[in-house]
């Protein structure tokens, strides 16, 4: 399977409360586990910098991929970039 790195930037104005951030992650895990059945969710994380959470996911349909990164721009109020990511010795062998 193709592993994809999903970057999110957070809108200024998705929350008012900070734990507002639970309800609405629990909404976007349901919306794309529904619509989007081929996409393993590998791990998230929280970061300090240009992007708020980065996303690990596989799957071998890049459509699904894209469907899932349209659900957390409309559910989780936030602008997405989606990489394709090879692990380092893969990428190592094929040059």
């Amino acid at each position: 399977m193709a592993m994809y790195l999903i970057l999110t930037r957070l809108e200024p104005t998705a929350v008012s409360d900070p734990a507002e951030l639970k309800t609405i992650a629990e909404t976007v895990k349901a919306k794309i586990k529904e619509r989007c059945p081929s996409v393993d969710w590998k791990d998230s994380y929280a970061t300090l910098g240009q992007f708020d959470v980065i996303d690990l996911v596989e799957s071998d349909d890049p459509k699904e991929v894209e469907r899932a990164a349209m659900i957390i721009r409309s559910y989780g109020h936030g602008s997405t970039e989606t990489l394709l990511a090879t692990p380092w010795k893969e990428f190592l062998e094929a040059m």
